[in-house]
């Protein structure tokens, strides 16, 4: 089963703002420059989407209101939803902050048939926190994320085992989990349009397009998937610690951009400390005011978490461009990831420096991010912006809010 919240963050600020109930709003993050990140179903209705700037959204629906996000109460909805999710079954996989699978095999003895499961479940979320949510039930993740989507809002669709090729002989490939708009359009330059097509496409025509995911991708238009609802703390090992962010203004001055991503470099780092981790890449994102990005990365000698390492190697891929016009958008990542400790410190110089960050990230931790930081940080200020989709309760995908 896959549940699915309606419109989360908006619908989270209607229930606690009655005033905003049955009118168009949309939240978007405290700076200037913001985009939509959820908009109610009654904006939506007026062409309202998320990833749309303040104006365009405006402009398609005069009397939309504009909602600042409040991740600590998102979060803690978030984990409310998963709460009583996890009284049906220990197996839930956290998909994203909205969005959680649930493993029903083998429960219909004790709790009954998954669509009675899900109703049950349906009813306690709108009883206990006044909200609706969209349920998918199918016989693999795949096919119940597809079910999930398709009676928004407050939906329920089973795609029984019989169902499955019924439903996906004419069903457009781009509306498959993990086929996106480019995706698709490959595909439909090859003659592939549905599921149905890609399901009797021969699997060596795939391979030789698109490699190793040709053979998935004849798969998934059959609706077959193996893979396991994977509960917290069975993850996979973490292959990257990023983060990146929309800026205020258009920077052009190099010194400003450098200071951005010192502010990225110090984020990463950070959280990498914080779960052991260490990273043999850096990678920079840039994204220009016509949307264009782009990434460049540097392989390091040695696993780092070092704000400072980051930081170099972060500064020498962006002097290494030739930026053609103002930045938008900045990202800051580290790869290649390791665990466990780092090699022990030879010379004095090394040992100071990670005494110096242990007690950095040790007074954060008690009083709060960015309470000791590099002074060529303290004179900007920092607006909330509205918490990633790809959040995780725990974990270094967890991006904590003081």
């Amino acid at each position: 089963m896959l549940l699915d919240m309606d419109a989360f963050f908006a619908s989270v600020e209607q229930r606690t703002d009655p005033s905003l109930a049955g009118r168009p709003i949309a939240v978007v993050g405290s700076a200037e420059r913001t985009v939509v990140t959820t908009a109610s179903y009654e904006a939506r209705a007026w062409g309202v989407r998320t990833g749309m700037n303040k104006f365009e959204a405006k402009r398609l629906c005069p009397r939309l209101l504009f909602v600042v996000g409040n991740n600590r109460k998102y979060m803690d909805t978030s984990m409310r939803v998963l709460a009583i999710l996890k009284r049906y079954s220990p197996l839930v996989e956290v998909y994203s902050i909205d969005e959680a699978f649930v493993e029903l095999t083998g429960t219909g003895g004790l709790l009954g048939p998954p669509r009675a499961v899900a109703m049950e479940i349906k009813e306690r979320i709108r009883g206990e926190l006044g909200l609706t949510c969209s349920v998918g039930i199918a016989p693999n993740k795949l096919l119940a994320k597809l079910a999930a989507g398709m009676e928004k809002p407050d939906g329920l669709v089973e795609i029984g085992p019989g169902d499955v090729a019924g439903v996906l002989e004419d069903l457009p490939a781009g509306e498959l989990w993990g086929i996106g708009p480019r995706l698709a359009a490959h595909l439909g330059a090859m003659g592939v349009r549905t599921c149905g097509q890609l399901g009797r496409f021969p699997a060596g025509l795939l391979r030789k397009r698109f490699g190793i995911i040709g053979e998935r991708l004849k798969l998934m238009g059959l609706g077959v998937d193996h893979s396991p609802v994977v509960p917290e703390g069975e993850a996979e090992e973490v292959k990257s610690v990023g983060h990146s962010m929309t800026l205020p203004a258009d920077l052009s001055d190099r010194a400003a951009i450098r200071r951005q991503i010192l502010k990225l470099s110090e984020k990463v780092a950070a959280r990498a400390r914080r779960h052991g981790l260490a990273g043999t890449t850096v990678s920079v994102t840039v994204r220009y005011p016509d949307f264009h990005t782009f990434g460049r990365s540097k392989t390091l000698g040695a696993p780092t978490s070092d704000t400072r390492v980051i930081y170099r190697a972060a500064l020498d891929i962006i002097g290494s461009i030739r930026l053609r016009s103002a930045v938008r958008l900045l990202g800051v990542c580290l790869s290649g990831i390791t665990r466990g400790p780092l090699q022990m410190r030879l010379f004095e110089e090394d040992r100071r420096r990670e005494a110096l960050l242990k007690a950095l990230d040790s007074v954060n931790g008690l009083y709060g991010e960015r309470t000791l930081s590099w002074a060529t940080l303290f004179d900007q200020e920092d607006g909330p912006g509205v918490i990633s989709p790809s959040w995780r309760p725990a974990g270094a995908r967890r991006v904590e809010v003081k």
